[in-house]
């Protein structure tokens, strides 16, 4: 059974990059356009979440505090996607659960390396 992606993101073109090149390498991909609408799609197994960190409504360290506060996803792994590259930003991720820090734009093989490291359970 191929392993569940949730992504969220507001540049529909960074969700479908990324939907191309997971799907390609084997993965089931759910897209969400910012963090209401990705725990509003969390349901059932979820391998591992993909998230940008500025998005509207819903932020993607609120997002990703929100996911960890979930009892069925707070061991979930989550990626952060984005443009913020500063340190204070990266720890603050770090802080609240975040395993993996990619800085658009990006290359989908460095996605795609993280996701099967995080990926292997």
């Amino acid at each position: 059974m191929a392993k569940r992606i949730l992504i969220v993101d507001d540049s529909a073109s960074v969700r479908q990059v990324s939907n191309i090149a997971l799907t390609r390498a084997g993965y089931e991909v759910i897209e969400a356009t910012d963090g209401q609408d990705g725990l509003a799609k969390l349901a059932g197994k979820i391998n591992l979440i993909i998230s940008d960190v500025n998005m509207p409504r819903m932020d993607g360290i609120a997002f990703l505090k929100a996911v960890k506060a979930h009892p069925n996803y707070k061991f979930t792994p989550v990626i952060m996607l984005t443009t913020e590259a500063g340190e204070d930003k990266k720890n603050e991720g770090r802080a609240a659960g975040a395993k993996a820090w990619i800085v658009k734009p990006f290359q989908p093989q460095t996605m795609l390396d993280a996701v099967a490291k995080l990926c292997l359970a």
